[in-house]
């Protein structure tokens, strides 16, 4: 009878090969797919033969945001020891491939027997550290066989989850291979009690760590200082079509003196021209900038990456966008630099917007006029809109030091 392993291993390698036909229509697979075959060449060459590595494994671009704050405070304090950095998601790595403290940046190989074990047979890492979701059976089989030091880190667990469940010993069994887990809260820590995990630390989220160093650097920006003009700017990240048809019925009908920026999931010319030319009011996209006069315009469209986080620091009042659609974004950006936040009604799971929605730190509406009665509100009473402000600040302020629990526990293995 063939054993969960190897059927698993199986499936691996279905799904390798149905991806390969898939990414002949779908650009973000075919990024999957040609990635890992980069991968493969990089290990080929084993451009770390010889050094201390360390391993930090992330699904996407929020995993890596909690991941981050680690890898520079080993980076800070171990100088000499090389750091790889692997990616499961597209998502992430293209956007992050050239700017991380690592010194090799890759996408995670196909979660197969073979790839676990010739991808630590090439690095050999002295310790492996998982962020939050990942759970890899072969990866973590093949590190405790060999004795690696692993961690997640950031982690959060559910009853919802495989490894809570009755048909779950296959991937429960894999949970073995951590040799501590850093979680969010009580309720994981007790789950993982539950089913014979007491090698657990409740540490709290890394990005609080993350979003509180935002407050020490320099977050000025030309445009937003012309564009802003001195006057209110209400800025909207991370916004998906839902969230737009929304944003845009308040643009075109309000009154009030304030500048808008809108800075967009999709960045794809389509959606931008559909966005821009929904808007009646004077619109300008930040790739058309030029020597315009910024001022003059009401509308800003943000149409590149890796600017929301010092943009959010231009805003009066902030909307983080997804709980309209697939899954809330960010919402701890904005809330360190003690802003108002408004989201959809769909946030659930998202821990910290949980929190900030119990203390009314961010607002939740669910339809174009609880977000216009909102917006008037926060436009009209200055008093309500700095003490919603307050509250995500000193949210972020209570929350930090999860780094240090973390690095306190890795340096004993370094």
């Amino acid at each position: 009878m063939i054993s969960v392993r190897a059927l698993y291993n199986i499936l691996q390698y279905l799904a390798w090969m149905v991806l390969h036909v898939v990414a002949i229509f779908n650009t973000k697979i075919n990024q999957f797919v040609k990635g890992r075959k980069q991968t493969r060449v990089v290990l080929s060459t084993n451009p770390l033969a010889g050094e201390k590595v360390i391993w930090m494994h992330v699904a996407s671009l929020g995993e890596y945001e909690q991941g981050l704050p680690i890898l520079e405070k080993i980076r800070e304090n171990h100088p000499y020891y090389k750091i790889v950095l692997t990616f499961f998601s597209p998502s992430g790595y293209e956007v992050k491939k050239n700017s991380t403290p690592a010194d090799l940046v890759l996408y995670l190989p196909m979660d197969t027997h073979f790839n676990a074990k010739k991808f630590l047979n090439t690095l050999k890492p002295k310790l492996a550290i998982f962020i939050k979701y990942e759970i890899w059976p072969n990866y973590l089989h093949e590190l405790k066989r060999r004795e690696i030091p692993t961690l997640l880190v950031s982690a959060i667990f559910s009853k919802r989850q495989v490894f809570l469940k009755w048909y779950g010993g296959f991937m429960r069994k894999s949970l073995s291979a951590f040799e501590h887990f850093f979680v969010q809260n009580e309720t994981s820590k007790e789950l993982l009690k539950s089913i014979g995990h007491e090698n657990v630390s409740i540490c709290g989220d890394t990005r609080f760590d993350r979003v509180s160093k935002i407050m020490e650097q320099d977050n000025r920006l030309d445009f937003m200082e012309k564009f802003k003009n001195g006057g209110l700017c209400f800025v909207a990240g991370s916004t998906w079509p839902e969230d737009e048809e929304i944003l845009v019925e308040f643009i075109d009908t309000t009154d009030f003196p304030i500048k808008f920026v809108i800075a967009p999931h999709n960045i794809k010319s389509v959606h931008i021209d559909k966005l821009k030319n929904s808007i009646n009011k004077k619109v300008i996209q930040f790739s058309e900038m030029g020597n315009t006069t910024l001022s003059h315009f009401d509308v800003l469209i943000v149409d590149t990456i890796g600017l929301l986080t010092k943009i959010y620091s231009y805003a009066d009042v902030s909307y983080v966008g997804g709980a309209f659609a697939t899954g809330l974004h960010n919402t701890l950006e904005p809330a360190t630099f003690g802003i108002p936040i408004i989201i959809g009604p769909k946030y659930e799971g998202f821990k910290e917007a949980e929190d900030l929605v119990d203390k009314k730190g961010i607002q939740v509406v669910t339809n174009a006029q609880e977000f216009k009665n909102l917006m008037h509100r926060f436009m009209s009473n200055i008093d309500f809109r700095t003490k919603t402000g307050a509250i995500n600040a000193a949210y972020v302020n209570q929350n930090k030091g999860a780094t240090n629990l973390v690095f306190d526990h890795i340096k004993t293995f370094l």
